[in-house]
């Protein structure tokens, strides 16, 4: 009978499997898109749609529910501050699972995981753009012992 295995095991312990989980939504809040195998994706999707569901509230309760998944402070301030108030509007859905294709390596499946918000938008100063740290070279050569050394036998 298939009663209570909503839960993916993974092959990982699940104190391993918690802390994992909590460190990829927080990755997902903090970066807008992951990318990571098959299985974990499809685990992942409804604990951020969840989470999100749940700050939606925005009161002390909400808050409180949401910290104990997410334990990055700036992750948490990200999904109250600016992804929440995105998705004002949307009931569900928050996220998606795309699937890219198989790993290299070891030929595990691939997918990501991403919000279904806006990307931001990156605007670069005309100035900075030509700017570029370039190394200067100084005039003199520096000094080794063996050169030293030589000069000192020398005279």
């Amino acid at each position: 009978m298939g009663h209570r295995d909503k839960t993916v095991k993974l092959n990982i312990t699940s104190s391993h499997r918690v802390a994992m989980f909590s460190n990829m939504a927080a990755s997902l809040l903090q970066h807008r898109i992951i990318r990571t195998t098959d299985s974990k994706a499809k685990a992942l999707k409804p604990l951020v749609d969840r989470i999100i569901s749940t700050a939606k509230g925005n009161d002390l309760h909400a808050k409180r529910l949401v910290a104990r998944t997410i334990h990055d402070k700036k992750a948490f301030k990200k999904l109250f501050e600016e992804i929440v108030p995105q998705f004002k509007d949307r009931q569900s859905g928050f996220s998606r699972v795309i699937k890219l294709g198989v790993r290299r390596g070891d030929g595990a499946p691939i997918s990501v995981v991403e919000l279904l918000i806006d990307k931001p938008v990156i605007v670069e100063d005309a100035k900075e753009k030509g700017k570029k740290g370039k190394a200067v070279a100084s005039s003199k050569p520096a000094k080794t012992k063996k050169a030293a050394a030589g000069k000192s036998k020398k005279t």
